[in-house]
């Protein structure tokens, strides 16, 4: 029904562009009647549609899941069916936040029930040791792994150290697997820095945007964070400076992003560091570029930034962090996202009575997100960045391995690869793979109860991506129709 629903939009879609382009033929052809024939915008929006979608086969189940039980394909049609009913994802976040969680009986039986279902299908293992194991699973269909322990939001220096021994041992242990098989790493910045310190320096950044003559003392080289059209409603008053003690922690989380960093670039293995909510993301990007500036410096870029194209100042910025890293002689790498905070900044810049910093319409984020594809793509063809597109998106997917089909780009080629969650959109990483194209499925592990807030986000993240997933359940569950089917007629 969905599928039928899209082809139906987009048959009105050709209607209209083909009405349009009729007037504009009609309107112009008596005062230029000698100009040659030219096609349609219709037929132009048709010859690449169909370009981009001969590069990605998305319609051969058969093919996609050849490599799937038919178990696994049944209980990820159960889990997002249940991910995409809003009822039980109203139900379940208010359950995870209620006080109930802080009864005993009753947090061992949610928690329980979480595992089993939406923790198994997005989560790789509550240890490394499992985690471990999934990824083996995929490297056996084809499919690569980003390594993230899953744990956000640290409020003290012990609590960073921790985390950090966590991610220096998930980098260490790479190397007891199978060659190639984990493509990245990935840190939270709010897990190695207080969140507290990271609103402050957020703050600071943003005055000196506003007010040139606002002097950092602590801050060193870094490429442009903000931009004009960035949010400044976070930072209203002038804020004080950093005490000695701030001072301190800041630079107390430089070092352990530098360890790690250091440890990847040891490794060869790149680092991606996530983006977070832009209360906080100013002195993300501080860190981030302030690693990326010392680490890399050799073909292959180590440290990873985050660009979440559903900011309206994304481009923005990408533009200027690219421009600035080129002339610093410095290679940069990206991961695009669109994004996973929208509820939580909608509501911010709304109480605030600010304009939101989100993108209008979701067309204009998937614009935004395929305009900043494109540029790093061509960043990654005359080398000096490189990407990894982590998207959820078909047509985005298929845009992209277009884009770098036209560019030439090597399907092999390191500084490109594709992401996305595990447990989502498996039907687009495996068209991807079978395309041969790099393919990873993003592996976030730890205790359940410690990546519960993980769990949320991509709760209320598949709210906005109803589309994607519809045919992606289509996809799946055609194909364990053809199973069924197929078991039927065979001779016993």
């Amino acid at each position: 029904m969905a599928i039928r629903n899209t082809q139906k939009l987009l048959g009105r879609f050709n209607k209209s562009i083909n009405t349009s382009a009729v007037a504009i033929t009609s309107s112009s052809s008596s005062s230029v009647p000698d100009l040659p024939e030219k096609k349609s915008v219709a037929d132009s929006f048709r010859t690449e549609k169909k370009r981009n979608e001969q590069i990605l086969d998305l319609e051969n189940g058969e093919k996609l899941f050849s490599s799937i039980k038919t178990s696994y394909l049944m209980k990820s049609l159960m889990n997002q069916y249940l991910v995409s009913y809003d009822p039980i994802v109203d139900i379940g976040i208010w359950v995870m936040k209620s006080r109930l969680m802080e009864t005993m009986v009753f947090k061992s039986l949610i928690l329980g029930v979480v595992k089993h279902t939406f923790y198994d299908h997005f989560c790789a293992g509550e240890n490394l040791n499992e985690a471990s194991k999934t990824l083996e699973t995929l490297w056996d269909v084809g499919l690569k792994g980003i390594m993230d322990y899953g744990l956000e939001d640290a409020n003290d220096n012990f609590s960073c150290d921790r985390n950090l021994s966590e991610f220096l041992k998930t980098i260490e242990s790479t190397k007891f697997l199978p060659p190639s098989s984990v493509s990245s790493a990935c840190v939270k910045i709010t897990a190695i820095c207080p969140i507290s310190l990271l609103k402050r320096v957020s703050d600071l950044l943003r005055w000196e945007h506003k007010d040139s003559s606002f002097h950092l003392p602590w801050k060193i080289d870094t490429f442009p964070m903000l931009s004009e059209s960035s949010p400044f409603y976070h930072t209203l008053t002038k804020p004080n400076h950093l005490t000695s003690v701030e001072e301190h922690d800041l630079e107390q989380a430089h070092e352990r992003l530098l360890q790690l960093s250091e440890k990847c670039l040891e490794m060869n293995l790149p680092l991606l560091v996530d983006a977070e909510y832009s209360s906080v993301q100013p002195a993300i990007d501080y860190l981030t570029y302030s690693s990326m500036i010392k680490i890399n410096r050799h073909e292959i870029p180590i440290v990873y930034g985050t660009i979440q194209a559903y900011l309206k100042d994304s481009k923005e910025r990408l533009l200027l962090a690219t421009e600035a890293a080129e002339k610093m002689g410095v290679k940069v790498g990206y991961k695009l996202v669109r994004g996973a905070y929208l509820s939580s900044e909608l509501q911010l810049a709304s109480s605030l009575g600010c304009t939101s910093p989100i993108h209008n319409t979701i067309q204009d984020t998937h614009e935004c997100y395929n305009e900043c594809a494109s540029i790093m793509l061509e960043k990654v063809a005359n080398g000096t960045g490189a990407i990894v597109l982590a998207t959820h998106n078909l047509n985005s997917g298929r845009v992209a391995a277009a884009k770098a089909q036209e560019l030439g780009l090597g399907k092999s080629n390191p500084k490109l690869q594709f992401a996305q969650l595990k447990g989502m959109a498996d039907g687009l990483s495996f068209a991807l793979k079978n395309a041969g194209f790099q393919v990873s499925k993003y592996l976030p592990y730890g205790p359940v109860d410690m990546v519960i807030p993980y769990l949320l986000r991509r709760a209320e993240e598949n709210r906005g991506m109803l589309s994607t997933s519809t045919i992606d359940r289509e996809l799946m569950k055609n194909e364990v129709l053809r199973r069924f089917k197929a078991s039927i007629r065979s001779p016993k």
